[in-house]
C-alpha cells in the first residue's frame, strides 16, 4: 500500500508526560498547526498519516522507546452488524441523533462533565471548565459538527464531535451518560458512524488510536474490518 507524503511544515514536540493509558509510562506527541489556504486538505492528508485534530492542532504520539499507540479505522463500506451489534442497535432503537453545528452549550456540557466524572476522572480533561470545552468543539479550521442523541421525550443521551474527512468520518470526541449502561452507548455511537459513513458512501470511519495494552482502547478491534496504520501504510489489522 502507498506510503502517505506528509508536506513540509512546521512540527514541535511536547514536553513528557504522564502517560493516560499506560502506568509508569510518559507520553510525548509532534504537533502541526492546522493553517494555510485549505486546512481540510492538510488535516486529511496528516490523518491518513496517523494523526488526530484537537482544536486546531494536529497531533501525533512520538513518545520514547514506545509505539503502543497505532492509527484505527473502520472499513466502513465492508461493514456488516454482527449478532452482538444487532442487538445493542435494537437496545437503542428509540433514540434519535440530531446533527449540528459545532456550538457549545450548556446542556451539552453538563453531559461532558458527569461523562469525565465517571468514566475519566483521573484524566487531564477532568477538571476542563465550560471555556475549555468550547474551546475543544469550536475552535476548529476544518469540517467538524456536533450529533446529538435523544430519546422520544428530549432526554440528552449522548454526544459526538466528528470531523468530515474526503474518505470517512474522524470521531474527535463522544461522551454519553454514564447512568445508562446497559444501552453500551460507547459502542451504539460508534456503530453509527459506521452506519453513517456507510449510508453517504464514505470508506472509513477513524476511531483514533488503538492500544493493545490498555482496556480503554483495546475495544477498538471489535469493529471489522479494522485497518493499522504500519511502516507499510494501512493494512488489515489481521497483519499483526
Amino acid at each position: 500500500m502507498k506510503r502517505v507524503e506528509i508536506p513540509s511544515r512546521f512540527f514541535f514536540s511536547t514536553p513528557p508526560a504522564p502517560c493516560p493509558y499506560l502506568g509508569g509510562k510518559l507520553e510525548k506527541k509532534i504537533v502541526t498547526l492546522l493553517a494555510g489556504k485549505d486546512p481540510d486538505h492538510l488535516h486529511n492528508t496528516l490523518s491518513l498519516a496517523g494523526f488526530r485534530r484537537s482544536q486546531d492542532l494536529a497531533y501525533r504520539p512520538a513518545c520514547d522507546n514506545c509505539n503502543a499507540c497505532i492509527p484505527i479505522r473502520v472499513v466502513a463500506n465492508q461493514f456488516s452488524l454482527k449478532k452482538s451489534f444487532r442487538r445493542i442497535w435494537s437496545r437503542n432503537k428509540d433514540i434519535f441523533a440530531r446533527e449540528m453545528p459545532a456550538e457549545a452549550t450548556a446542556e451539552h456540557y453538563d453531559l461532558f462533565h458527569r461523562y469525565l466524572k465517571s468514566r475519566h476522572s483521573d484524566g487531564g480533561m477532568s477538571d476542563m471548565v465550560f471555556s475549555d470545552y468550547q474551546a475543544m468543539v469550536e475552535d476548529s479550521p476544518v469540517r467538524t459538527q456536533l450529533t446529538e442523541f435523544r430519546d422520544p421525550y428530549d432526554n440528552l443521551y449522548a454526544v459526538c464531535l466528528t470531523d468530515r474527512m474526503d474518505d470517512g468520518l474522524s470521531l474527535v470526541y463522544s461522551f454519553f451518560d454514564p447512568e445508562m449502561e446497559k444501552r453500551s452507548l460507547g459502542t451504539y455511537l460508534v456503530l453509527w458512524h459506521i452506519i453513517q459513513a456507510k449510508n453517504m458512501g464514505l470508506m472509513h470511519v477513524y476511531l483514533g488510536y488503538w492500544i493493545a495494552e490498555s482496556p480503554k482502547m483495546s475495544y477498538k478491534t471489535r469493529f471489522e474490518p479494522a485497518e493499522i496504520l504500519t511502516k507499510e501504510g494501512w493494512e488489515p489489522i489481521s497483519c499483526l
